[in-house]
C-alpha cells in the first residue's frame, strides 16, 4: 500500500527454531470458530441415528467393560458403581482418543485443503478438539444421570467439591493428546505406516491407562512393572477425573502437579514440531 510501511501479510524464511505462532492463531480466530461449526454439523449428518451415537457408544462399552472387569475379573472398584466408575473412565477415554487420531493425521487428511489455501494449519486440530467438547458434554450429562440414579438406590457415593476438579482434568486431556498429535502428524508426513501403529497403540493404551479398572488395583496387580501405570500421565489424568466426578476427596495432588508440567511441555513441543514441519510438509506428502 502507498504510503505505508505496514503490510498484511508477508513471506518469510524459516524463522527460529522455537515458534510458537499464537499471535497468527488469534488472527485466524474466525476460521477456527468455523471449522468447529462445520465439524459439529457434518460429524453425524448423513449417519442413521445421527447423536445417539454419542451415547450408545459410551455405554455399551461400559457395560462390556463392567460384564469383563468386574463379574469375570472380580476387579475391586472400591464402593464405586463398577459401571458408574467404567462410564466415567470411558468418557473421558473416548475423548483422548478422538482428539489423538484427528490430531495425528492433521496433515495427510487435509492435503487437498492445505495446498490450495494458507492458514495455520494447527487451527485444524484445535478445531477438532474444541469441537468434540460438546460430544463430551453431552456424555457428562448422561453421566449425571446415572450418578443420580444410583444415589436414588442409596449407592455409596456423595457430592463433592473435588468435582471442581472435573475442567481441569478436561484441560489436562486437550494439551496432552493434541500435544502427542502434533508431534505424530509431523512424523506421518515422512513415514505413513505410523497411522496403522496409532490405532495399534491406542487399543494398548487403554489398557495402560487404567481405563476399566483403578490405578491402585493396576499397581498392586502389576507388581515390580507397575512403573507403566506410575508414570503414564493419562492414567493419572482419568483417575483423578473419575474420583472427582465420584466425590472421592483422595486425589493424588503431587501426580497432578507432575501431570501438568509434563502435559504443557509435550502440547509446547507438539506445537514447534508442528508449525517446523508445515513449511515443508507439501513436498513429501
Amino acid at each position: 500500500m502507498a504510503g505505508s510501511n505496514e503490510w498484511l501479510y508477508e513471506i518469510k524464511p524459516k524463522g527460529k527454531f522455537i515458534d510458537l505462532n499464537f499471535k497468527e492463531i488469534w488472527r485466524y480466530r474466525d476460521l477456527l470458530i468455523l471449522f468447529v461449526k462445520r465439524d459439529i454439523v457434518t460429524v453425524y449428518k448423513q449417519t442413521v441415528l445421527g447423536p445417539l451415537w454419542f451415547l450408545i457408544q459410551p455405554l455399551m462399552t461400559s457395560i462390556v467393560l463392567t460384564l469383563i472387569f468386574n463379574n469375570l475379573a472380580q476387579v475391586n472398584y472400591g464402593e464405586a458403581p463398577p459401571f458408574l466408575f467404567n462410564l466415567g473412565s470411558v468418557i473421558l477415554w473416548n475423548y483422548f482418543k478422538t482428539n489423538l487420531s484427528q490430531s495425528s493425521t492433521t496433515f495427510t487428511a487435509n492435503t487437498g485443503l492445505f495446498g490450495k489455501v494458507y492458514f495455520p494449519r494447527v487451527i485444524v486440530p484445535i478445531s477438532k478438539a474444541i469441537s468434540g467438547l460438546l460430544q463430551l458434554l453431552i456424555q457428562l450429562i448422561i453421566f449425571v444421570i446415572f450418578y443420580l440414579i444410583y444415589i436414588n438406590k442409596g449407592a455409596s457415593i456423595t457430592p463433592s467439591w473435588t468435582a471442581l476438579w472435573l475442567p481441569g482434568y478436561i484441560f489436562l486431556v486437550i494439551l496432552l493428546s493434541v500435544g502427542v498429535g502434533l508431534i505424530l502428524s509431523s512424523l506421518t508426513t515422512k513415514y505413513r505406516d505410523l497411522n496403522n501403529l496409532v490405532t495399534f497403540g491406542l487399543s494398548l493404551l487403554m489398557y495402560l491407562s487404567a481405563v476399566p479398572f483403578p490405578v491402585s488395583e493396576a499397581q498392586e496387580k502389576l507388581g515390580k512393572y507397575s512403573w507403566v501405570v506410575d508414570y503414564n500421565p493419562l492414567a493419572h489424568i482419568i483417575d483423578g477425573f473419575r474420583m472427582s466426578a465420584l466425590g472421592s476427596d483422595n486425589l493424588n495432588y503431587p501426580a497432578l502437579g507432575y501431570i501438568l508440567v509434563l502435559s504443557i511441555f509435550i502440547f509446547i513441543v507438539g506445537l514447534i514440531v508442528f508449525n517446523r514441519t508445515e513449511k515443508t510438509f507439501i513436498d513429501t506428502v
